[in-house]
């Protein structure tokens, strides 16, 4: 029997589609497990490689090797920390990578430093380096176990730095996100040489009283924003380090610790600018310092210019503004040669539990110029008293808007 023309058309439709679609599950039954071309990475499971949820067991080896066959992938790639707590030495990250931008890892679980400093060579627990495009979320935890190596801080620089536990060493375009720092043996995470960096919703805790467990440090980076996050430490929450352009700061929630500082500056003789940091929308909650610029003594010539702290809440803070060109002045006598012009401070409201909330002790051989306060409003805590005015040495200011603080004389 004939079968009729439109008829005839449709079957060969419904067998073309039928094809396609059997073509279609074949090329996903080829693809990498967890793998769908443009949407999906091939994630490596670090307890693939050898790493074991087990505190007592050393993890290092196959955190690495998972890291080394997703950079060295050629499709979309992510690193797994799964649940549980995992135990590693000093870790190295390192590229350049050969996977399609960006490379993920993910910390879903808690991953602790092992407690013997001796296993450290580079001042770094984990580390970051010579990579692009990469990504850092899970939510999990990084725990330093500080409390073990606190004792063997050196105050006086002239030893290496403990650990820092996490540490971005040029890297550029990647970002971290959603994952907490506990407790790190040094610095918790510190970001250098590096470019376009983006920090936000992490949570840094530490004791106020452990030794130079700074939140974050950054020096010679371009571009960086750090946005939403919870820091208390034993240092500062955040410090801006030397060779540092455009850097934004907001919604951060500082304490304890000493504040958000840019410096110290001018300790080494090679160090350069600090130009473009807006620090903007933070509060500070018994801190010793809230915005806090300091300076070596007897330094090279540097510039720190185009600053502003604006919209900044204190809650019972020592020094809600505190301009430190004296710092180290037991040890040298020389003044400091860094210049600092264009700074501002805006809108700055709360309270404090010092006499003296505004203090500028600029340098005699570069007094500071430019430096604006506008809409300061401090009021005493507790019993602290009646506020004294603003103390400057060898700073050119200028007073406008709404001050609870008389400008200096």
């Amino acid at each position: 029997m004939a079968i009729p023309k439109g008829l005839e058309i449709n079957i060969a439709g419904l067998f073309l589609l039928l094809g396609i679609a059997i073509l279609s599950s074949k090329v996903a039954e080829c693809a990498p497990f967890g793998s769908r071309r443009g949407l999906m990475e091939t994630v490596f499971d670090v307890t693939k490689y050898g790493a074991r949820p087990d505190p007592t067991a050393d993890s290092t080896r196959g955190f690495m090797m998972a890291w080394r066959s997703a950079c060295q992938s050629t499709g979309p790639a992510k690193v797994v920390i799964p649940p549980g707590t995992f135990t590693t030495g000093e870790t190295i990250f390192q590229g350049p990578c050969t996977c399609p931008k960006p490379i993920t890892i993910e910390i879903q679980g808690t991953v602790l430093s092992n407690t013997d400093i001796s296993l450290y060579s580079r001042a770094s627990w984990i580390s970051l380096e010579h990579v692009d495009g990469v990504v850092i979320t899970g939510g999990g935890t990084l725990n330093g176990q500080g409390n073990a190596s606190w004792q063997y801080a050196d105050k006086t620089g002239s030893t290496p730095p403990l650990p820092t536990s996490l540490v971005f060493q040029t890297v550029k375009s990647s970002s971290i996100n959603g994952i907490n720092f506990v407790d790190s043996k040094g610095v918790h995470l510190k970001i250098t040489d590096s470019n376009d960096i983006t920090v936000s919703k992490i949570k840094i805790t530490a004791p106020g009283t452990s030794p130079n467990t700074d939140g974050i440090h950054i020096s010679e980076t371009i571009n960086i924003n750090i946005t939403d996050s919870n820091i208390g430490t034993g240092d500062d929450c955040i410090s801006v380090g030397h060779g540092t352009t455009n850097i934004f700061v907001n919604n951060i929630h500082c304490g304890p610790g000493h504040g958000i500082s840019i410096g110290s500056l001018g300790k080494r003789p090679d160090e350069k600018d600090v130009t473009k940091v807006y620090i903007k929308n933070c509060t500070f909650h018994s801190t010793t310092n809230g915005a806090r610029i300091k300076t070596y003594m007897a330094s090279s010539p540097l510039q720190v210019s185009d600053v502003v702290y604006e919209d900044i809440v204190l809650d019972d803070v020592k020094n809600p503004i505190l301009i430190d060109q004296h710092y180290n002045s037991k040890n040298k006598n020389e003044p400091s040669k860094v210049k600092l012009t264009d700074i501002h401070f805006k809108n700055v409201r709360g309270t404090t539990n010092t006499k003296a909330p505004v203090a500028l002790n600029c340098s005699e051989a570069a007094p500071c110029e430019g430096v604006e306060l506008a809409d300061i409003d401090i009021t005493p805590s507790g019993s602290t008293g009646p506020l004294l005015g603003a103390t400057c040495q060898n700073a050119k200011t200028v007073f406008s808007g709404k001050t609870s603080v008389p400008a200096c004389q």
